[in-house]
């Protein structure tokens, strides 16, 4: 407890007893080669594990005296460090994206918690340190726990600490024996907890790595490394600080640090002297030294060019020996904002970026090692160069890997208030009494993560209003560590304290006035709605959007007007998608498995599954998104140059690579959809930010007019890196050339076969040898089809203007589940509703009979108009014209068909799913799978799997039997086919509540409507992605049964 009286828990002004600063994470080694090959250092001692653990509600309830050695634990629970002890059965976990949890008070009750919902994990472990490490210093370092706790050694008080995302560390020298107890007291809510409100899953516990460490008395316990650069950007200056501590009580003799830089192969540069300082300390004392050196030529780190030095220090007592050695990997860049552009290394860099949380399906917030490895692989295999920490510092690991594999990272503060406003939607502002944890926080981000060359800009947290006391205080703090790097904050819209102007989900019509440099008035930024941002308030800032397109379900409309925004205009420096993986939590019912989100556990309040956005699912496999992110993104362009004779002009996007060090080239000519040509295309040196042209000799292939010609450029890495084998494909283009695409004639094989025609009551019935259909008087449909005795249409082919709600259009009833009443598609239940007018028949001049069917439809401007024509063959054709008078969702038909047609092929865009304003990231070509590939589960289900820009599908059993949808109007056709009904898609909250049925749903659409993106939960369509009220609509098809 605090002087005050109030518990350490509740107290803003308590965030940590007998802590040691912040520092950058150093171990040291015996010996050089040791450190160097990746082995474990002998002064190092993982406490990960199996814990004995006690979970209770409230604080009352929490064992007493557990710290002390005699305790009996006999009758715990284990439990695995790290992790999250929701994900292991205690408590619940609790997703909200604004709201507080109910124990965490707003108002003026800040910071109290609610002592009779406060969990609090009791743990206990055993150790015994290492006999060599007698002499030394000991600590105990906490990578992450979440969100406050106690520590005890051997039953004495070792410390306290909050604050969930940067390390704790204790020395513990004083307080060890031979033989150990740990013990752990987490509370899972704290003052800390208010500022720790991100759009995330509330969870708790020890859920990153535990470790003991031991260095010498007199130690090396902090290095800062960074450097600059000549005017050329050739030369470069390294400056290296080291902060030496003497922990006895006596004074040291006269030691020295010697530092040598060993390059990637572990060489030692040549170029760079061997430098020295000696020193001395007295007893309970530190210094800093700093010594600076010239280097010649060095190689330069770049997301693209991820090349790492490190830095050796061998630090030696008076006697000359060894005594400590540690290592620190750095890279040699320099980051600037000149010109309201950002640049590395003097060249300017657009951040094609994702935000991330650090989240796991099953181990929550205690991700795998692997696990983030494989998440910054997947990251830079679909050309994202760039993440932001949304919204407080993650794993180390993650850092790593970044600067190994190249990722430029905003590191954020892991500061958000945002449930405390009061105005609703807009970020609450931090109260000026958490000023001592918020700067706490960024003093301890820029410490541990300061010598990551990733890491480009500091970022003073996410949706806390602007308080400039407490965010001008922490960019004082970042920046007495490190000046190197730019601050970022997002709520700082009159610019005071943000080197950068950033803001959320602004449309790309802002996003063009910004990069024009013109007065814009946002129409949907929370804090700012309605504001005027005038040219003088931002021009000398480069602009980012810190979050856009969101990627809530099937969304990431219109993605691509955005990137070009980015490369059109210099001040626009790119953005961060919203975001990148779907927090869903893997759960299981009934021995089938789905991804749970908020509400499912019981937890209120909630926000439903507002935490689905990303563009991968938990399991990391692709949403659709993906690959419109990826296309979006990839650094190769194709532009015609004179195309008639082969020449293209090839850009090169990428900031530092020539082309011909990253990638290889090979092009098609696909005829209809299939390779009719392929040919290599050497590449060569173009120099980045260039375009060059390449001759294609397409003279030497012959082009049938008569058919749909393409070219296909496809860009493969040419050797296998670090994040990826060789032959991956990193871009592509696809070119049109000379051909059109015309369906196939109809076959007239079969018109010896006259059709009969049978009137009944009820419908009418046309049929021959071959084929039968049934045409209900009271639906105006085909209600039936058969082919040679198979069934191919089991329902009727009716008209459809609905789909399943997507999350964006749902809307706020993501947030207000009761509001999805009032949320209603106006044509929804419009086909069910139809009244038919007009049925008639008669024969044409040829060998085929023509249908009229003419349909009163709700929300019409005309009446629905549909032609049937029905060839002796067996084929059949649908022309359908429509005038609404409200905007439409869709216009096409449905009907069910046997579940044996469960293999696709179609000619269209794919091979993925595609929407109107997102087919960009896919090709028109030739493609094929079965229906449990097509479709799409969306971890909410709703509207998937279509198709767009579709010439025809056909859909067939193993045996090669079904039939074939042509666009014999030429139209081009959108289709979607599940196996499932629509019903049973709107009804499913989850996956696993989708049932397989015995036939499958079959939409055939003119065209769906787009899904949007540009804003959390809102379908805000542009007006070339709606199907406009009062135009015309009419598409016409072709049935071509496939049956011997």
């Amino acid at each position: 407890m605090a002087g005050s009286g109030k518990l350490d828990w509740e107290n803003e002004q308590v965030i940590g007893q007998n802590k040691e600063n912040g520092h950058s994470i150093l171990v040291s080694y015996r010996s050089k080669n040791s450190m160097l090959a990746g082995e474990q250092s002998p002064y190092y001692l993982s406490l990960n594990g199996e814990w004995k653990f006690s979970w209770v509600k409230q604080p009352g309830e929490r064992p007493t005296g557990f710290q002390e050695l005699d305790f009996d634990d006999s009758a715990w629970d284990s439990i695995e460090v790290p992790s999250n002890w929701q994900m292991k059965g205690y408590g619940i976990p609790i997703y909200t994206n604004v709201r507080y949890p109910k124990s965490i008070k707003t108002g003026r009750n800040i910071p109290e918690i609610d002592h009779n919902y406060n969990p609090v994990g009791s743990y206990r472990r055993n150790f015994e340190i290492p006999v060599d490490w007698r002499g030394r210093e000991i600590y105990l370092h906490f990578a992450g726990v979440k969100s406050a706790f106690y520590v005890w050694v051997n039953g004495e008080m070792v410390g306290y600490s909050q604050g969930s995302m940067t390390p704790a560390e204790f020395n513990i020298t004083r307080h060890l024996k031979k033989k150990n107890v740990l013990a752990v007291e987490v509370y899972r809510w704290s003052d800390g907890s208010y500022l720790e409100d991100q759009d995330m899953w509330r969870l708790s516990g020890i859920y990153r790595d535990v470790f003991l460490y031991a260095t010498t008395r007199v130690a090396i316990r902090d290095i800062y490394v960074h450097c600059d650069f000549d005017e050329l950007y050739s030369d470069a200056e390294i400056s290296i600080q080291s902060l030496l501590r003497n922990s006895g009580t006596k004074a040291s003799g006269i030691h020295t640090t010697q530092f040598t830089i060993l390059d990637a192969e572990r060489n030692a540069v040549e170029t760079v002297p061997v430098l020295k300082e000696t020193f001395s300390l007295a007893g309970n004392d530190e210094k800093t030294i700093e010594l600076r050196a010239k280097v010649t030529k060095p190689k330069k780190w770049t997301a693209e060019t991820p090349y790492l030095y490190t830095l050796i220090v061998e630090h030696t007592d008076e006697s000359g020996e060894i005594i400590e050695l540690v290592g620190q990997s750095f890279g040699f860049r320099k980051v600037e904002i000149r010109n309201s552009q950002l640049f590395l290394n003097g060249v300017p860099i657009i951040l094609k970026g994702v935000n991330r949380h650090d989240f796991d399906p099953v181990h929550g917030n205690a991700v795998p090692r692997g696990q983030i490895v494989e998440d910054i692989k997947l990251m830079k295999r679909n050309n994202i160069n760039a993440l932001r920490t949304s919204h407080y510092p993650q794993n180390t690991q993650l850092y790593d890997v970044c600067d190994r594999l190249g990722i430029y990272v905003m590191d954020e503060a892991n500061v958000e208030t945002h449930g405390i406003g009061r105005i609703p939607f807009q970020p609450g502002r931090i109260p000026t009494k958490l000023k001592l944890a918020a700067v706490d926080r960024m003093e301890r981000m820029v410490h541990r993560d300061k010598n990551h060359p990733c890491v480009i800009i500091w970022s003073l947290g996410n949706e806390s209003g602007f308080n400039e006391e407490v965010h001008s205080a922490m960019k004082n703090a970042a920046l007495r560590i490190d000046k190197t790097r730019p601050i970022h904050y997002e709520g700082d819209h009159d610019l005071k304290v943000s080197d950068v102007f950033s803001l959320m989900y602004a449309a790309p019509h802002e996003v063009e006035r910004i990069g024009q440099k013109k007065d814009v008035r946002l129409s949907f930024v929370r804090p700012l709605i309605g504001k005027l941002l005038r040219t003088d308030d931002y021009q000398e800032k480069p602009f980012v959007l810190c979050e856009y397109a969101h990627a809530m379900g099937n969304s990431l409309g219109n993605f691509m007007k955005y990137v070009d925004a980015f490369e059109r205009y210099p001040n626009c420096i790119g953005g961060f998608i919203w975001d990148f993986v779907d927090q869903g939590i893997l759960q299981e019912k009934d021995g089938k498995s789905y991804w749970a989100y908020g509400g499912d556990f019981g937890d209120e309040p909630n926000d439903s599954n507002f935490c689905i956005n990303g563009i991968v699912r938990p399991d990391r496999s692709p949403n659709p998104s993906l690959f419109e992110v990826k296309k979006g993104y990839q650094n190769i362009a194709v532009h015609p140059a004179n195309l008639s004779n082969g020449i293209l002009s090839i850009e090169n996007k990428y900031s530092f690579l020539s082309l011909d060090e990253i990638v290889e080239a090979r092009w098609k000519v696909l005829e209809n959809g299939d390779t009719k040509y392929t040919r290599t295309l050497p590449l060569l040196d173009t120099p980045p930010g260039t375009k060059r042209e390449f001759h294609i000799p397409l003279e030497d292939c012959i082009l049938d007019p008569q058919k749909e010609n393409y070219l296909l450029i496809e860009f493969t890495t040419n050797e296998s890196v670090g994040w990826s084998e060789s032959e991956y494909i990193l871009a592509w283009e696809q070119l049109k050339l000379p051909g059109n695409y015309e369906p196939r004639p109809i076959d007239s094989k079969s018109d010896k076969y006259d059709i009969t025609v049978t009137e009944s009551e009820n419908g009418i019935i046309f049929e021959n040898g071959l084929f039968c259909m049934e045409l209900g008087r009271a639906s105006g449909c085909i209600q039936k089809y058969t082919y040679n005795g198979i069934e191919l249409l089991s329902t009727e082919l009716k008209p459809n203007f609905w789909r399943v709600p997507t999350d964006n259009e749902r809307g706020l009833a993501t947030y207000v589940p009761f509001l999805s009443r009032l949320i209603r598609d106006p044509w929804k239940g419009v086909s069910d509703q139809r009244k038919v007018e007009k049925i008639s028949w008669e024969k044409t001049d040829g060998p085929s009979i023509r249908i009229i069917v003419v349909f009163k439809m709700r929300n019409g401007k005309s009446r629905y108009r549909s032609e049937i024509i029905v060839h002796r063959s067996g084929e059949f054709e649908v022309e359908n014209v429509f005038i609404p008078k409200k905007d439409l969702t869709r216009f096409g038909m449905q009907t069910t068909i046997p579940s044996q047609f469960r293999y696709i092929s179609w000619y269209g865009r794919g091979p993925h799913e595609t929407m109107l304003d997102r087919k960009e990231g896919a090709w028109v070509g030739l493609h094929r799978m079965q229906i449990e590939d097509f479709i799409h589960d969306y971890v909410r289900p709703q509207e998937n799997a279509n198709r767009t820009d579709v010439r025809w599908f056909a859909l067939h059993n193993e045996n090669g039997e079904g039939f074939e949808i042509i666009d014999q109007g030429k139209t081009l056709l959108s289709f979607s086919i599940w196996p499932y009904s629509q019903d049973d898609l709107a009804k499913a909250k989850h996956i696993h509540e989708l049932p397989r049925r015995d036939h499958f749903t079959l939409n055939i659409d003119y065209r769906q409507k787009g899904v949007g993106g540009d804003l959390p939960a809102i379908a805000r369509l542009h007006d070339e992605y709606k199907l406009k009220k009062g135009k015309e609509y009419k598409y016409r098809i072709r049935f071509r049964p496939i049956v011997d």
